[in-house]
This record gives structure tokens, C-alpha cells and sequence, in this order.
């Protein structure tokens, strides 16, 4: 999954962002910490070993985590993030969270 230089619009290529930092950083930081919560330095920690292993520049990341934010899907109070209360059942669960979902989840009413 190639991000950054694409012949995708914008929308396109925020939500190849939104995806990529969902599936890549956020959830399997989730996982691991097996918490609903994470400060943005665990975040800064993963994205910076992800971008290593992608030859990525940190910049997609981070629009990624602000769109994320804007979404919903990701809830910031102070300096601590966390997910959607609606996406904790698959973090206790350790289920597969993919972004369709995710987004899914946060929007049913």
C-alpha cells in the first residue's frame, strides 16, 4: 500500500491514509497494550518504527490521526487519545478491526 504520491484525489488519499494508519499503527497498538487508551508518544513509537519499515514519511501518519479524530473513530482528551467506545467489544475480543468496520461501528446509531 503505497501512500503519499498517488493519482488519487484528496478524499481518495485521506481515506488510503485514514486506512493505512488504522490497520498499520492504531489497532495493533491497541492490541498490544491491550488497552482502550494510548498517549501520542505510543503512537509517535509505532508510527516511527511503521514509517522505518514502509520507507514512509512521518507526515501521512499524521494527517492520518487528525483525520481519524475528525472521524470519531479516535477521541483525544488532553494528551491521551482513545477509540470509540463502540470498538471496544473487538478490543476485548482481540477481533480483527479493520477500518470499514471501525468507521461502520462509529456511525450505527
Amino acid at each position: 500500500m503505497l501512500l503519499m504520491l498517488s493519482e488519487k484525489g484528496k478524499y481518495a488519499s485521506a481515506t488510503e491514509n485514514r486506512r493505512f494508519v488504522w490497520s498499520e499503527i492504531i489497532w495493533p497498538l491497541i492490541l498490544e497494550l491491550n488497552d482502550v487508551v494510548f498517549t501520542l508518544k505510543q503512537f509517535q513509537d509505532r508510527r516511527d518504527k511503521i514509517c522505518q519499515q514502509h520507507n514512509l514519511s512521518i507526515n501521512v501518519p499524521s494527517r492520518g490521526l487528525a483525520s481519524l479524530q475528525q472521524k470519531g473513530i479516535i477521541l483525544k482528551e488532553g494528551t491521551i487519545y482513545s477509540i470509540h467506545y463502540k470498538l471496544i467489544p473487538y478490543m476485548r475480543l482481540r477481533a480483527r478491526c479493520d477500518y470499514a468496520t471501525a468507521i461502520r461501528e462509529v456511525r450505527l446509531k
